[in-house]
């Protein structure tokens, strides 16, 4: 049973110690296959690399490589942890005011500039390659927050009856939003279509009218701004109820010039900074893209730019129109959300298009634009209750994941992870954000993260900051005498271009020369570096091994600390160290691999006699002498006579508590394992059992017992029949 025990150990060992290895392994080949040829290097290989700056760390034939990797391993090594160099990512927050609490009618009363949604505002990042670093962004929406609205509509001669609507809806919707906010501002553009053939009648009576019959209708053209954002709402009223309505030849509209205007013609219009702003775009039809200008002989892509002069669009004739993405972008960059209001006829199409641009809504208009007030109040909200948030073009260094902490416990990852929905004013969530750098920039540090709330000024600056060297990188010695040509730096040389070796002692071009090999071979051996390394500068540099835990070494790469002989699949038996291919066994054992305890309390026999003095001692196992004796301390006999009466006083002591040996039982009868039984049938039968034996012996009472005596995996059993 004992043996069992130990091997059972023994196999658990074993089985740690892959498991170790294995994760060792895994960790540490990144840092090996990197081959670092200096601390910079490493770091740059992971975050679980480091280097050694002990410059005796190294063994003869290892390349200066091996002073990187895994932090265990170097360790393990016994590279004392002061020495290992292992610079950290860190964070800071430099603005990190706290999120406005504003209720709508209260008493405190706020500059917009001083209203703070976003928190942090700014962030500082110490970046190691592969080392994420993760910070809490908080957004929460501002009540009472101030409203921009422009409405741009179409006013191509189908929408004749929705301008009657439209030119009391100032006051009417000033009216309204007081119950959203109390600074709210609005303003009124119009478009039609490009002035060229062939999307309007070019002959002089059509530019001058282009609708037929009597009615007067004003000249065809692009865009037109007829009111700044104003909070005058009869203003509205007055400057709307003085427009006319255009015509053009084809069904689809020109609205797409017009909001690039709307966009990006900020001053112009009137936009004001921190503040929400929205875009009423009123059509019933749908839209030329960019490409449709070829129709008109326009070629030039849309600049993006603004072309007001004298609140008319000036450039429809010569750029094309803006694509969908261009839109997108522009629409992003000014923080306008855009709701478009539509007839039924066309909700399909500008469905779709809302699912290309994010913050956006669809409302059905009515044919005369009677619903328009409602229609902008229920979009207004719909977009309210999403929070979106982007960033700008990413580094090319670095890597950015988002995670969502929305309402009612809602999660959310990857692209769910930007955005939460049905949020109401007031509300507050929360978003982790975790950026990770791939690769040291080429040029110094990059420019900056930015992350903001689609349709919102407010944005979180993430200032980034590389870490590319290492600490004692600063304390290196310029051409140092310990180098040829290099910099002595983290207890290695770090070569000049063109340069290699231990001490930078060789030029590029005498690595693989003749006359420098033949010091890489040993005496007598025609095999370069032992065929496991490369003759560097007429010194070998020893091959790595996938298990960074298996090191060849030696001045001719001749030794290695894994092909030594092993026991119980353990190399050195799991009791010395391979040097050299050889074990060198551990105190108290001994053997090629280390697999003989000098130990020899298991051979020792109750009487404490080695092996009962009938056999030798061999690696903690008795090897008995007398092939009549067998056992752990070769104390059984079965072919003896008298194994009866040998042990019958051990049994009638622990059987029956009687005997010569009653009050000595424990010490002296605990050899054997016993089991009582209630008849003699019920003995162990020949066969049961290998060498056993059927005892009958008298007790001290003069009375008969019956017992069997059996040897099994080295244990003795006893099997007693309980009355005598």
């Amino acid at each position: 049973m004992e043996v069992a025990n130990l091997k059972l150990l023994i196999w658990a060992g074993l089985l740690i110690s892959l498991i170790v290895c294995g994760f060792a392994q895994q960790g540490g080949n990144n840092c090996i296959k990197v081959n670092a040829k200096s601390c910079a290097d490493c770091i740059q290989a992971g975050p679980n690399c480091g280097w050694c700056k002990n410059s005796s760390f190294l063994q003869e034939g290892e390349s200066t490589s091996a002073l990187c990797d895994d932090l265990e391993i170097l360790k393990s090594k016994g590279c004392p942890p002061e020495e290992i160099e292992n610079p950290r990512g860190s964070q800071q927050m430099l603005k990190n005011k706290e999120v406005t609490n504003r209720v709508k009618g209260s008493a405190e009363t706020l500059k917009v500039e001083n209203i703070t949604q976003i928190q942090p505002q700014q962030v500082a990042l110490k970046l190691r390659i592969g080392e994420p670093q993760t910070f809490s962004l908080k957004f929460k929406r501002a009540e009472d927050y101030p409203i921009d609205l422009y409405y741009l509509m179409d006013l191509s001669y189908s929408m004749k009856d929705d301008l009657e609507n439209v030119k009391s809806l100032g006051t009417a919707l000033m009216g309204k939003m007081k119950n959203i906010t109390s600074d709210f501002q609005i303003g009124f553009g119009s478009f039609v279509e490009k002035t060229v053939m062939p999307y309007i009648s070019t002959t002089p009576a059509k530019l001058k009218n282009p609708c037929t019959g009597d009615l007067n209708c004003t000249s065809p053209f692009s865009y037109k701004n007829v009111l700044n954002l104003t909070g005058n709402g009869t203003e509205f009223n007055k400057l709307v109820g003085k427009q006319h309505i255009s015509g053009n030849l084809d069904s689809p509209e020109g609205g797409f010039d017009a909001i690039m205007q709307v966009a990006v013609c900020g001053e112009k219009i009137g936009w004001r900074k921190d503040v929400t702003r929205l875009l009423v775009f009123s059509t019933d039809a749908g839209f030329h893209f960019a490409g449709d200008g070829k129709l008109g002989g326009i070629v030039l892509p849309n600049d993006g730019q603004c072309h007001l002069d004298n609140n008319m669009y000036t450039m429809s004739h010569y750029y094309d129109y803006p694509s969908i993405a261009h839109l997108v972008q522009k629409l992003s960059d000014n923080n306008i959300q855009i709701i478009f209001a539509v007839t039924q006829e066309f909700q399909p199409v500008y469905k779709e298009l809302k699912n290309l641009i994010p913050k956006s809504a669809v409302g059905t208009l009515s044919s005369n634009s009677s619903n328009v007030i409602q229609l902008i109040i229920d979009a207004y909200n719909s977009l309210s209750s999403e929070v979106i948030l982007e960033n700008n073009k990413l580094p090319k260094e670095v890597a950015i994941e988002y995670k969502s902490f929305c309402k009612n416990g809602v999660n959310g990852t990857g692209d769910e992870g930007r955005k939460c929905s049905n949020i109401s004013i007031g509300d507050e969530v929360k978003f982790e954000i975790k950026v990770t750098a791939t690769q040291c920039p080429e040029k110094g540090q990059t420019d900056p993260i930015r992350i903001k709330p689609l349709g919102f000024t407010e944005e979180v600056e993430i200032k980034l900051e590389f870490i590319c060297e290492c600490d004692c990188h600063k304390e290196g010695i310029a051409d140092s005498s310990q180098c040829h040509n290099g910099t002595f730096e983290c207890g290695a040389c770090r070569c000049k271009p063109g340069r290699i070796g231990k001490t930078c002692e060789c030029s590029m071009d005498e690595v693989n020369s003749e006359d420098m090999s033949g010091t890489c071979r040993a005496p007598n051996s025609t095999e370069i570096c032992s065929n496991n390394g490369e003759c560097i500068c007429g010194q070998c540099v020893c091959k790595t091994r996938d298990n960074p835990n298996e090191i060849y070494s030696g001045q001719f790469c001749h030794c290695d600390n894994f092909n030594c002989d092993r026991s119980d699949g353990l190399i050195c038996g799991g009791h010395g160290e391979c040097k050299c291919r050889e074990c060198d066994c551990w105190q108290n054992y001994t053997g090629s691999a280390c697999e003989c305890p000098l130990d020899t309390t298991p051979c020792e026999a109750a009487n404490k006699q080695i092996c009962n003095g009938r056999g030798i001692c061999e690696c903690g196992v008795c090897n008995c002498t007398d092939s009549k004796f067998q056992g752990p301390t070769c104390e059984l006999c079965q072919t003896c006579l008298g194994v009866c009466a040998e042990h019958k006083d051990c049994v009638q002591c622990r059987a029956f508590d009687k005997g010569d040996k009653k009050d000595k039982c424990d010490e002296e009868c605990s050899h054997f394992n016993m089991t009582l039984v209630d008849h003699r049938d019920k003995l162990p039968q020949p066969g049961d059992f290998g060498a056993q034996t059927h005892c009958k012996e008298k007790d001290v009472d003069d009375c008969w017992f019956y017992f069997t005596y059996s040897v099994e995996s080295s244990k003795a059993i006893v099997h007693v029949v309980k009355t005598p």
